[in-house]
């Protein structure tokens, strides 16, 4: 299993980074992990949107799922063999799964339907044709190839669950966004890496729910994770990312990795 960053801004895209995204690979299964502003494009280099074995999206915020309108599309496009021909559903692929919180299929169709497309009306269908789209509760699993995704409630202002993807050599858990909760342990419980988002510099004890380098450390810690990345960062300025580092890595004793656009990381059961 490999884990490659896309996107790591909180919030809206800046300094040429995309917002949150991170694909999940294996032999023979390709995961992503939300799919904020920037994500599209960053994906299309990355590999076709058209060979994702499915998307799981933590919440519902803007930054974890804008770019699903283009990604959608792009599965579309690149199956018609002319762009301006007619095309129906039954001519495309099998749509991909993507699994939303409850109340996801209606927010994404009122996004569609901002931006007809009546000369090409297949480019509308993305969450009908691109898309299989699944509302899932806290608690379910799916099986997606060769790997398990579980979803486990978190706290945030949105609803938000944490997403637990294991195969047969490797697993790894990813916070989405929340703050300090008993729950983040049951998420990444034993798992070969924690990507938690570290969005503060200080402890959330507001209702809106994020965490801290330092509370990400804690849940890792006390989930005996193998390696901890931290994510969702509100800049790239590098004496703010090392200092985060050095917060996590205080509290964690284990590896303590900070995301970057591009960055991969290898899992397996042994720790390689």
């Amino acid at each position: 299993m490999r884990l490659t960053v896309l996107g790591c801004r909180a919030g809206m895209p800046s300094d040429g980074q995309a917002s949150s995204g991170y694909l999940v690979t294996s032999e023979s299964t390709k995961i992503l992990l939300d799919c904020g502003p920037g994500v599209a494009t960053v994906l299309s280099g990355t590999c076709p949107p058209g060979t994702l074995s499915a998307v799981v999206i933590s919440h519902l915020h803007s930054d974890h799922c804008y770019d699903l309108l283009p990604v959608g599309k792009k599965i579309i496009a690149d199956q018609l063999r002319d762009p301006m021909a007619p095309a129906e559903p039954a001519d495309l692929r099998p749509p991909i799964p993507l699994y939303v919180p409850a109340g996801g299929r209606r927010l994404l169709e009122e996004l569609s339907a901002l931006f007809p497309l009546a000369t090409l009306p297949v480019l509308e269908k993305s969450f009908e044709i691109a898309f299989h789209v699944v509302e899932y509760e806290p608690g379910d699993t799916y099986e997606v190839g060769g790997c398990v995704i579980g979803l486990h409630e978190l706290r945030h202002a949105l609803p938000n669950c944490g997403v637990r993807v294991e195969s047969a050599d490797a697993s790894l858990a990813y916070t989405g966004d929340t703050g300090v909760t008993d729950a983040l342990v049951t998420l990444a419980e034993g798992v070969d890496l924690l990507l938690a988002e570290a969005s503060l510099t200080e402890t959330d004890t507001g209702d809106h729910g994020h965490l801290s380098a330092a509370d990400a450390a804690r849940a890792a810690r006390a989930a005996g994770v193998g390696r901890l990345v931290l994510t969702h960062l509100p800049s790239a300025e590098p004496s703010f990312l090392d200092a985060r580092a050095a917060e996590a890595a205080r509290v964690f004793g284990g590896p303590v990795l900070v995301a970057a656009p591009g960055s991969s990381y290898d899992l397996a059961k042994d720790g390689a």
